[in-house]
């Protein structure tokens, strides 16, 4: 009995020693700190650098690229849409689904996509498809502001579309200055900005691969073929020149497998985009111009001995136009329009629909022999649908 009471009875004294102690510990590591300060030898180390280069080239194009960006970024927007789709769906007839019937129901889609503000009125220029099916939206500006937009008019022939931020006032947008992309020459460097996947504010440098591209994506096409990255999401962003200048619309792109995601790229050149976008603010729609009379092209092998050399020939007349009444005859080649040497249809049309209907076109005919006529023609509007 005494032993187990003295076996009890150091039991528990080792118990309150334990505690003791373990108290006794944590109030020395809660004084103490729990990491040691030694002392770091001087170093004889120093980071160097060398003096910049008065001159360097390679230097001068980056600070050209970074301040073009710098110029137009605060003119670039992301557009943010709710789109309605309609899709077929397959529906049993009976109660055993042997029979089938189809009927056509609503889908709900988030889009995005780029514009570009081309004035102080808050005009934002994009690609149509990217507000195609739109029921609702937004715009963000590059500062984070989100604004609500209307559609001022599109035209799909180009795949173009203005938009008009609600609340931007006179004299309130910073906006994007244009350049006559009828000097933009094939190689220079061409600059992209948009919001590919959802990144907004991406920039992306190439070249101007080649202009007057037709590729069969639109009713009409003159686009400028770049090797600037463009991606889902860029469409309606700006194609930049390294002053900060607009030379086209980022409109879409070509690729073997879409997978890779790179490709050839396409953008409607800033002319013809200005154009289009003066006449849907004016009226709401894009006004086509035309002089009533189509063109074909000349085989090579007949240029200097049928026509003179002439590239291009009227081919047809349409009665009460313009054409018409300037007396303009199928099979007259026509040599230059508005002192411009003309080499093709493209070229004669490319130079007719930078115009606004009611302007006029001087066309440089080739008579019989030697013989010139130069005629003044008034632009009417195209009578039928564009799209």
């Amino acid at each position: 009995m005494n032993w187990t009471r003295t076996i009890l009875f150091i039991f528990c004294g080792a118990l309150v020693m334990s505690a003791l102690f373990s108290a006794l510990n944590r109030q020395r590591v809660k004084e103490e700190p729990s990491y040691r300060r030694i002392d770091i030898p001087p170093s004889n180390f120093t980071p160097k650098q060398r003096p910049l280069d008065a001159h360097n080239p390679a230097r001068d194009f980056s600070e050209s690229i970074a301040d073009a960006v710098e110029k137009v970024m605060p003119t670039v927007v992301v557009i943010r849409t709710d789109n309605i789709f309609k899709k077929r769906e397959a529906y049993a007839l009976d109660p055993f689904g042997i029979y089938q019937g189809f009927r056509d129901v609503q889908e709900e889609r988030k889009g995005e996509g780029s514009g570009v503000i081309i004035d102080e009125m808050g005009h934002i220029l994009t690609s149509w498809h990217v507000i195609e099916n739109a029921v609702d939206g937004e715009v963000v500006l590059n500062d984070g502001q989100r604004m609500s937009a209307v559609v001022v008019g599109y035209d799909k022939a180009t795949d173009l579309a203005v938009l008009k931020i609600k609340d931007a006032g006179a004299d309130n947008c910073p906006y994007v200055e244009f350049r006559d992309s009828d000097r933009v020459r094939v190689g220079e460097v061409a600059i992209a900005i948009g919001s590919p996947f959802s990144l907004a504010g991406s920039v992306t440098v190439g070249h101007v691969s080649q202009k007057g591209r037709q590729v069969d994506l639109l009713p009409y096409e003159d686009f400028i073929q770049t090797d600037a990255a463009i991606n889902e999401g860029n469409s309606g962003g700006p194609l930049i020149d390294v002053d900060g200048r607009l030379i086209g619309i980022n409109t879409a792109k070509k690729t073997d497998d879409q997978q890779k995601g790179v490709g050839i790229a396409f953008a409607v050149p800033a002319n013809l985009a200005m154009v289009v976008a003066k006449s849907i603010i004016e009226t709401g729609k894009h006004e086509w111009p035309w002089i009533g009379a189509t063109f074909y092209d000349v085989d090579k092998r007949f240029q200097d001995e049928i026509f003179a050399g002439a590239g291009v020939v009227i081919s047809q007349v349409w009665n009460d136009t313009p054409a018409a009444r300037a007396g303009l005859q199928p099979g007259t080649a026509v040599i230059a329009v508005d002192g411009l040497k003309v080499k093709s249809q493209q070229d004669i049309e490319r130079i007719i629909y930078s115009k606004s209907v009611g302007e006029s076109v001087r066309f440089l005919l080739q008579l019989k022999g030697k013989e010139q006529l130069e005629v003044e023609l008034l632009l009417e509007e195209f009578p039928g649908v564009t799209g």
